[in-house]
């Protein structure tokens, strides 16, 4: 009889790859939606919700396209899990549109490209191969209610693509499930400091997507980003801009295995967990401590008179245990900006020597 375990070995892989340490991440489904675009972002540890001033702002903050009056494309490829000689990669696209009188809009299209399975039977018999993908594509608008304070909406088709349809006991199941999704945002720059903002993103918010019936539905991996962005240089030739974010996943499931509705958990999700510090003899958990049960993460970015850039960011994931840096650069002529991003985590990290390279094209 074959097995559908192999739609959990996909998520599986997926969750290492998107955000391996988030506690609560590995309870939501379609993680690829977790995966930061920009190379320029990248390359500040992925903090960027309050500074989202250019097509990215797509994925960021819809709200940051409310300050941006012009037309821009912005294009991005990575090569995904370099370090486990995957055949996985990712890419991503996002044009922005302003609109005199009406705002800015916006649309994104993400891909991700999970290689060539093998799909097996119980017996570990080779059964055929397939490829598995996840991909979504979204529409986005962002308007001023003030002159410093600017809100934006999102809207997302989702389609994953993890296994052809395969026996599951005495059912046929599926490994392909469709799902609709929305963003809410705002970014505000403060009136008495002109040079800091606050940006916050509550992302994929929408029902449970389903692969074999409604009954084993998962929930998509709604995400609450706060953050705040100050300029700290700001000359002709001289820019110097700091970036801080937190994200919190707002994804809750019950004792019975069930998830709450995303509008439910945006209350119920649990904002620290309790780690051992301490056991016994036995095995007992003697004491423990709380920990913020979500991510962190900062850099900061120079620029060059509007010609050349350097980044550099820090991540830390207390829940996972993962902490590391990233660098990146940037080189812009006329309407052109080439930017890169790379993660230098330790060896042996899913995401080690991980490199992101992205184009931006204004109009």
């Amino acid at each position: 009889m074959k097995k559908f375990g192999l739609v959990m070995v996909l998520g599986a892989l997926v969750l290492f790859a998107v955000k391996p340490a988030q506690a609560g991440v590995s309870e939501a489904a379609v993680l690829s939606l977790m995966i930061s675009p920009g190379a320029r972002a990248a390359g500040m540890g992925e903090a960027f919700v309050a500074l989202a001033d250019d097509a990215t702002a797509t994925f960021w903050n819809p709200a940051g396209l409310a300050f941006q009056h012009r037309k821009e494309l912005h294009l991005m490829h990575v090569n995904w899990l370099p370090e486990f000689g995957s055949d996985m990669f990712y890419e991503f696209a996002s044009y922005i549109h302003h609109l005199e009188g009406l705002g800015t809009f916006g649309v994104n299209i993400t891909y991700l490209n999970l290689g060539e399975q093998v799909h097996t039977d119980e017996n570990a018999n080779e059964l055929g191969k397939f490829n598995s993908n996840e991909y979504s594509i979204a529409l986005t608008y962002g308007t001023k209610l003030m002159e410093n304070w600017a809100v934006g909406l999102g809207m997302r088709y989702i389609r994953s693509n993890l296994a052809p349809n395969i026996q599951v006991g005495a059912e046929q199941g599926s490994g392909v499930g469709n799902a609709f999704s929305f963003d809410v945002s705002t970014l505000y720059k403060f009136s008495f400091a002109p040079r800091l903002s606050l940006g916050m993103n509550l992302s994929n918010m929408g029902p449970k997507i389903t692969y074999i019936d409604a009954a084993q539905a998962d929930p998509l991996p709604t995400n609450l980003k706060l953050g705040l962005a100050y300029r700290i240089i700001d000359s002709p030739y001289n820019k110097l801009t700091i970036v801080g974010d937190m994200n919190k996943m707002m994804v809750k499931r019950k004792a019975d295995g069930k998830a709450d509705p995303f509008y439910k958990a945006i209350f119920t999700s649990p904002w620290t967990y309790e780690e051992p510090v301490e056991k016994d003899d036995d095995g007992n958990v003697v004491s423990t401590k709380s920990v913020f049960n979500g991510i962190l993460s900062g850099g900061l970015e120079y620029w060059y008179s509007d010609l050349f850039s350097l980044r550099a960011g820090y991540y830390w994931d207390e829940p996972g245990k993962v902490v590391y840096t990233s660098f990146g650069a940037g080189i812009q002529y006329h309407l052109y900006r080439f930017d890169f991003g790379y993660v230098a985590a330790d060896e042996g990290h899913p995401l080690s020597n991980t490199m992101r390279f992205s184009l931006t094209i204004g109009f």
